[in-house]
């Protein structure tokens, strides 16, 4: 959004009248969505606010675990090949229709169907080491999926966010001619409007048929939608953000540390953090010249002062990481830990080496005001300036820096991972082949085998094993530089009750209300 569309927003909000803003909660995102198709053209904005109208069979818990949400519960043979989900009876779609096992099939065909371009098809058809035979759906409340072979992440990846939990929407979803439309899904909420680069308005779903549970339980549990409207707004000038909490005009956006000290003191505003598994790194296209040489990307490496880093653009929140596990998982060991070092010395004998002669390298960041990309990105400049590695920052927009992303074009990026629960699929986020996924930062075979075993091994011990040996790899090799997980800080308005922010880095609006 421009300057003046960001300011114009903000001049909107603090005008409107005192019974709306009791009515509608509003939500600053800072920056649009990319699409409402579930799981297709998505990044973490977009999955927060689709997946307040749409579900899947399952979802994950407030822990990272996986439990059935359209599904009543699974079944899963005794050779770890057939997965039987019994579905939840009376579910309804937001058109009214009830759901059946043949609105799950329609979907999965779709979603599998290479012109669908949704996301995590390459999970599902054996290119990544899963793949899906068959499914079936015998009678209207039995859904049948059978595997190639056992997996220990199959629930966990219907689960992703990213898949969009592989949601089950209507048909009535796409246009006559099978382009998309709108979700009719089976969530809380249903598609107001959506004002492309201003705001996506979302209406309570008065059907809604929720999940067992007495209370919220991340994806799954309790799910009622407790307001009449929720807008999520796009906003992405943090000046701005912040006068609409301080003035009541927006109840919930993430700040940033900087601003912490500051909304501590208002008596408006409550502001809540929690750990996540959101990751923020600096990225190697490992195919550039100059960076294809492993002494190149270990020099950078040990001409950057991580703790400095961290420090500096968590506002000391955030604790290094270089491991590509979250440090609260159980699977965060003392090999995990194992971190690079700064050493001025070893860059200049890494750098002689090389044979290093100054040529640019070009760190690609943008300036979402909730994500540290572009400080981190000035902090390292520096550290590399002064190391004798000439670096030049280039800022983009987000959805520009995406798009350079996915196509594997940039000598250096500062990005962040959207949180992954099970470290197999958080490996899976950056690890592949290039040929086929340009996206991927580390392309090596070695570590997809240990990946792929991770997933077929349900054994934490021999799990722990398998992850320990890809943080040891990933060291040594240095495709990429994790810096630290997001500490995830929100602005609530005082007058809202129950929202609170969670492991998987999404708002919830769903059993969110006004107090009385």
């Amino acid at each position: 959004m421009s300057p003046k569309a960001s300011l114009a927003v903000a001049l909107t909000l603090v005008a409107a009248p005192v019974l709306a803003q009791q009515s509608t909660i509003n939500v600053a995102l800072n920056a649009d969505i990319r699409s409402t198709n579930p799981g297709v053209n998505r990044d973490d904005n977009t999955d927060a606010v689709v997946l307040h109208m749409v579900e899947g069979l399952v979802g994950y818990r407030e822990n990272g675990a996986v439990a059935p949400l359209l599904a009543e519960s699974i079944a899963v043979s005794p050779d770890g090949l057939t997965y039987t989900f019994t579905l939840r009876k009376g579910v309804k779609f937001h058109n009214g229709a009830v759901m059946t096992s043949a609105d799950v099939l329609w979907n999965w065909n779709r979603y599998m169907d290479a012109k669908t371009d949704w996301r995590c098809r390459a999970e599902f058809d054996g290119r990544t080491g899963m793949k899906v035979t068959s499914v079936d759906a015998p009678d209207p409340s039995t859904f049948v999926m059978k595997l190639e072979k056992p997996s220990a992440m199959f629930l966990d990846t219907m689960a992703r966010t990213d898949c969009a939990m592989v949601a089950i929407i209507h048909k009535d979803s796409l246009k006559a001619d099978g382009s998309w439309d709108r979700p009719i899904g089976t969530g809380p909420f249903t598609l107001g409007e959506w004002r492309r680069g201003e705001f996506v308005s979302l209406k309570r779903f008065d059907d809604y048929v929720s999940p067992p549970g007495e209370q919220r339980d991340g994806y799954v549990g309790r799910k009622q939608a407790l307001v009449p409207e929720v807008k999520f707004l796009s906003i992405a000038d943090g000046a701005t953000i912040k006068a609409g909490l301080m003035s009541g005009a927006l109840h919930v956006a993430d700040i940033p540390d900087s601003d912490m000290p500051e909304m501590k003191k208002s008596p408006n505003i409550e502001v809540m953090s929690a750990p996540s598994a959101t990751k923020h790194a600096f990225l190697f296209q490992t195919r550039d010249a100059l960076l294809g040489d492993v002494r190149m990307r270990q020099a950078i490496a040990a001409a950057l002062d991580l703790d400095q880093i961290v420090a500096h653009t968590s506002n000391e929140l955030g604790k290094t990481n270089n491991s590509a596990i979250y440090v609260s998982s159980p699977y965060y060991s003392d090999v995990q830990r194992q971190r690079y070092s700064y050493d001025l010395a070893k860059v200049k004998k890494l750098l002689a080496e090389a044979g290093y002669k100054g040529q640019p390298i070009k760190l690609i960041a943008n300036k979402r005001s909730t994500v540290p990309s572009f400080p981190a990105a000035v902090v390292a400049q520096a550290m590399l300036q002064a190391a004798g590695i000439n670096s030049e920052i280039e800022v983009l927009e987000w959805a520009t820096q995406l798009d350079r992303y996915a196509k594997g074009n940039f000598q250096m990026m500062s990005f962040s991972y959207s949180a992954r629960i099970d470290p197999a699929q958080s490996y899976n986020q950056f690890s592949g082949p290039k040929d086929t996924f340009p996206s991927k930062a580390w392309d090596s075979r070695r570590a997809d085998e240990l990946i792929e075993k991770a997933t077929l091994v349900g054994d934490p011990p021999e799990r722990q094993k398998l992850f320990d040996e890809l943080h040891k790899l990933m060291l040594a090799e240095a495709p990429l530089i994790f810096l630290y997980n997001q500490v995830d800080t929100a602005g609530v308005s005082r007058k809202l009750r129950g929202f609170a922010p969670w492991v998987a880095g999404k708002p919830r609006l769903w059993e969110v209300s006004f107090a009385n």
